[in-house]
This record gives structure tokens, C-alpha cells and sequence, in this order.
């Protein structure tokens, strides 16, 4: 359960996150494509995936990064919209039969079980192109800087969820369970191996994030430095958390099945440390971010807090 926490403003954390989610909401509802802009159909199923909640984690951290800085949010919303675009299109692409193989997503029956997989294939086309539409069009304005902010931001949001990044972290995660044609598998990750897939799979995303926010926000490039690497040692300890919560956490509060992971072999860092280790390394990366954040007097921000409740999240 999110611990109430108050200090920033006197707004507690809760009611910050659900103030947050409730503005990307509706903005994801007016950037999302629909008829006759759209086939009903594809509409459908994007608005599907898109709506069925979720944390928002990645949107929040965006609008969090951009406060930070002293930005106006409204400047990085549609980066935080377009990022979540992008995260829903990896996790129905993710749930597909040829590679994680889920049925259930965020409470719900996954995209391919009520669509089928053709759709759902292209609903995550769907929304990976549409974010990149929405990021070079938004915010709408002939300001060069502004302009200069939204190259930027398209180049790391590209870079993050490509070959490099987060695709790239998926092939890895597919190819250390999964054999090639001759019949060959991928030696098994080790502590190296685990924690340079989840800085692409997960990390790189969440990483552009919040340093996409940051520089929507104006920030100062070392202020958007301190961002971006306490950002990377938020996207570690969220995967390591995830990790743990696949052997522990209860499929109500998550939303999906668990201990899917452990079924297929795959490497986690319960499987490489065990549970109490990788609580305390959820907690080193967590204490290392502070001193980011701190570095750059950053640490009395919204980030944080988000990060302590990445550490203590139940699902």
C-alpha cells in the first residue's frame, strides 16, 4: 500500500499520483485516434489496451521531471502521453503467443484474447507510430527553443524504445528462453547479463521518461543530467520490485498472472540473489538516485517520492 506522504506543497503522494493519472487519462483519451480518422475497429482495440488503467508510472514521471525543473507540466504532456502509447504498445505486443504467451493484462483479458493476435499486432503498430506523430506535433508552436526541446525529446523516446533500448531488451529476454531454429539456446544470463537487459527492456524507457520531462520543462542541462541518471536507478529498482512481486505479489493486486517468469526459466533477481538481496539492492538503487537528485538540489521534488513508491508498491 502507497504510504501517505506529505512535504511537497502538503499534498500527499496518493493524492498527487491520482491528480496526475486523472490529467493523462483525459489527455489520452483526446490524443487517441478515432473514426473516420481511424477504422472503427483499430480504434477499438487501441482504446482497449489504452484504457484498461494501469500506474501510469511513466507519464507521471514525465509531468514529475518537468516540475522539477520548474517547467509548466502542460509543456510535457504530450511526451507523457505519447511515452505511454508506446508502453502500451510493448505490452501487447509483449503478450503475444510468440513471446510472453499472457492472457490477462491490467485486470483484463489481454488484447489478442478478445481482438485476436492480427489485430492486436496491429493496434501496437497503432499506437508506436501515433506517439511519434503526437511528439512531433505537440506542443503546437513556431518557438525554436520549444522546437528544439521536441527534437530532442523524439530522438531519446526513439532511441529508448528501439534496437537500443527497449526492443533490443525484449530480444534479449526472448532469446534466453526461447531456442533458435537448429535447436541452440542462448547461454543463461548472469548478474552482468540481467541487469544490462532490464537497462534496455525496462530502464531505457522510463529513463526517457523522466528525462524527456525535463527538458520539455526548460530544465538546465545539469539539472536534466540528474534526472535522467536518478532515472536509470529508478528503472532498476522497478524492475527488481517487479521481479519479486512475480513470486510474492497476488494476481488480484496485480492485474496479470504470476510467476510466469519462473515457470519459463527466465533470469530475475530473486532466481540470481534471492528475495532479501534484492530488496536491498531495490534499496541501494533507490538511495542512489537520491544522491543524484541531492547533487543538483533535486531531491525535495515529486521524484523521490515516486521512487519510494516504486519501492514499496504491491503491484
Amino acid at each position: 500500500m502507497t504510504r501517505i506522504r506529505r512535504g511537497y506543497g502538503g499534498q500527499a503522494l496518493s493524492e498527487y499520483l491520482q491528480a496526475r493519472r486523472a490529467e493523462i487519462d483525459a489527455a489520452l483519451a483526446h490524443v487517441l485516434p478515432q473514426p473516420p480518422e481511424c477504422p472503427d475497429v483499430l480504434s477499438d482495440a487501441m482504446r482497449y489496451s489504452v484504457t484498461a488503467g494501469g500506474k501510469r508510472l511513466r507519464p507521471v514521471l514525465c509531468l514529475a521531471s518537468a516540475e522539477a525543473v520548474g517547467g509548466d507540466r502542460a509543456m510535457a504532456m504530450p511526451a507523457a502521453c505519447a511515452i505511454e502509447l508506446i508502453h502500451t504498445y510493448s505490452l501487447i505486443h509483449d503478450d503475444l503467443p510468440a513471446m510472453d504467451d499472457d492472457t490477462m493484462r491490467r485486470g483484463q483479458p489481454t488484447l489478442h484474447v478478445v481482438a485476436g493476435e492480427g489485430m492486436a499486432i496491429l493496434a501496437g503498430d497503432g499506437l508506436l507510430t501515433e506517439a511519434f506523430a503526437l511528439l512531433a506535433r505537440e506542443p503546437r508552436t513556431a518557438d525554436p527553443d520549444v522546437v528544439a526541446r521536441k527534437l530532442r525529446v523524439i530522438g531519446a523516446v526513439a532511441a529508448a524504445a528501439g534496437a537500443a533500448g527497449m526492443v533490443g531488451g525484449q530480444a534479449i529476454d526472448l532469446a534466453s528462453v526461447t531456442p533458435d531454429p537448429s535447436g541452440r539456446r542462448t547461454p543463461p544470463l548472469d548478474a552482468d547479463g540481467i541487469r544490462a537487459m532490464h537497462a534496455r527492456k525496462t530502464g531505457a524507457l522510463i529513463r526517457a521518461s523522466a528525462s524527456s520531462g525535463a527538458i520539455m520543462g526548460g530544465g538546465h542541462e545539469r539539472a536534466i543530467a540528474a534526472i535522467d541518471a536518478a532515472a536509470a536507478e529508478l528503472g532498476l529498482a522497478f524492475q527488481i520490485v517487479d521481479d519479486i512481486l512475480d513470486v510474492e505479489g497476488a494476481p488480484a493486486d496485480l492485474g496479470k498472472t504470476i510467476g510466469k517468469d519462473a515457470a519459463a526459466g527466465k533470469p530475475t533477481y530473486p532466481a540470481l540473489y534471492g528475495i532479501d538481496a534484492s530488496r536491498r539492492m531495490a534499496g541501494e538503487c533507490l538511495a542512489r538516485a537520491e544522491a543524484a537528485l541531492a547533487a543538483e538540489r533535486l531531491a525535495d521534488s515529486r521524484l523521490l517520492e515516486i521512487g519510494r513508491w516504486i519501492i514499496e508498491r504491491s503491484n
